[in-house]
């Protein structure tokens, strides 16, 4: 049974959706209040479904504070709130979350959106890359460091590799140069967002023909293109 942690400071939307949820088996913990938010961390929820305007600290915060705890670096996180602007749905994409949601949102379409973000999450059986991704023409070998396009093999130096790797594991995911930096370079590792920049154009250079696999997201960062 996956857990799920549902932060608003509106109860009756918590008792609505708190049932809804459970009816499709999941365990909900609910909380009214950022601060609340936080002290059920140690629940340890599968996935966080936040609202903005909270009181005591708002769901940016909680957000930003969350993805410091270790073990919930990839945590899905989506954010349902009335704040509708695009400004602010970058925001919260910048922070960390995985998804952004306006209110009203009927409670099937919100589950479809749970159930998406726990398939494509770390978290989801504790899934990983597979050392061997294929995509059409391309392939990924994370053993070899390895990678050919329609049978020949181009050389990518490591970054470079462990970019395409990381984006190519999570196809459809959209992800700010923050989190490429931390997760790719690590904390430890001192560079300027304009290094993912840089990588991200020479690793099109090197696709030729299947740059557009790599999306911009303007004002986000960058995705693998989902592949049926």
């Amino acid at each position: 049974m996956k857990k799920i942690l549902l932060a608003d400071d509106e109860k009756d939307i918590v008792e609505f959706l708190q049932y809804n949820l459970k009816q499709e088996g999941f365990e909900v913990i609910a909380a009214y209040d950022g601060l609340e938010t936080l002290g059920k961390i140690k629940e340890n929820p599968d996935l966080i479904i936040l609202d903005i305007m909270m009181p005591k600290m708002d769901g940016y915060e909680v957000c930003k504070k969350i993805r410091t705890i270790k073990g919930f670096e990839h945590t899905p996180i989506i954010f349902l709130t009335a704040k509708s602007g695009e400004v602010d749905e970058i925001k919260g994409l910048e922070l960390g979350a995985s998804d952004y949601i306006q209110k009203p949102i009927s409670p099937r379409k919100l589950i479809a959106r749970v159930k998406a973000n726990l398939r494509s999450s770390g978290k989801e059986g504790e899934k990983k890359s597979p050392p061997r991704i294929i995509i059409g023409p391309l392939v990924i070998d994370k053993e070899k460091y390895e990678i050919s396009i329609n049978g020949k093999i181009k050389v990518f130096p490591r970054k470079e590799f462990e970019v395409l790797y990381y984006l190519a594991g999570n196809p459809g995911r959209v992800f700010g140069r923050e989190v490429l930096l931390k997760d790719v370079w690590g904390p430890e590792v001192f560079v300027v967002d304009r290094t993912v920049d840089v990588h991200i154009r020479k690793i099109r250079e090197k696709l030729g023909d299947y740059s557009d696999l790599i999306e911009t997201v303007k004002g986000v960062g960058y995705r693998f293109k989902s592949v049926e």
